[in-house]
Order: C-alpha cells, then structure tokens, then sequence
C-alpha cells in the first residue's frame, strides 16, 4: 500500500484533524528510524500512520484499543505483519512486552511524535 492510500485508509476511521496529524508525525518519525535499522522505511511509516486508527472507533476503551485496529487492517488486507505491530503498541494491554526494533520504535515514535508537535506549537507554528 502507497502512502497516499495509507493515510486514506486512515481518514476513514480518523476524522479529528489533531489525531491525523499525529499518526502522520508517528509515520514520519518510523520512517526516518527505519534505515538505521536496515529495516524498510516505508513499511515503518505506514505502521506509525495506522497504529491510531481505531482510536475513536473505542472511544478511549483500552481494553480494545489495538484490538479493534488489527481487525480492521486486516479487513483492508494490509499485511499480517504490520496488524500485528499496530495491536501490540497498546501499552496497557502489553506493558512493556516489546522484543523486536519495530515495536521498540513504534512506543518510541508514538510519545515522541506528541513532544514534536508540542513543540513546534510552540515555536509559533499555530497551524500544524
């Protein structure tokens, strides 16, 4: 799947424009990870553009989160592999369970890409 149908896929699920912006600050930061770990950085990117799209489907339910995401990605036929890393970034189901560089850096990219974008509020870019 291309970039352009990853982030509407995403849209289809996402409609709060602040959430969006976060899953495509997420891709982008899996993206620029990607290479250093001789892993595919497009691959990456689109794990961390889908790893929300479920959020407002369970309405801030945890127990689903993740849960609800896989379902719906492989419903779209997006990799097995890539629903599963979206399922396993919910860290009140999986606490710290992360064993491969792709999970490692989807929890690290997830938190990051908020401090980015906090940030850059701040230095005056009010339209981000």
């Amino acid at each position: 799947m291309g970039r352009e149908d990853t982030i509407e896929l995403l849209t289809e699920y996402v409609k709060d424009v602040h959430l969006v912006k976060h899953c495509l600050a997420t891709g982008a930061i899996m993206k620029s990870i990607a290479p250093p770990l001789n892993e595919q950085s497009l691959a990456w990117e689109e794990i961390g553009i889908l790893h929300d799209i479920d959020y407002e489907l369970v309405q801030g339910d945890m127990q689903r989160h993740g849960i609800e995401a896989e379902r719906i990605l492989l419903e779209h036929d997006i990799d097995p592999g890539t629903a599963a890393v979206v399922r396993q970034h919910n860290d009140d189901l999986h606490n710290n369970t992360y064993i491969r560089p792709v999970e490692i850096a989807l929890q690290a990219a997830d938190s990051a890409s908020g401090l980015i974008i906090a940030c850059a509020l701040v230095k005056g870019k009010k339209t981000f």
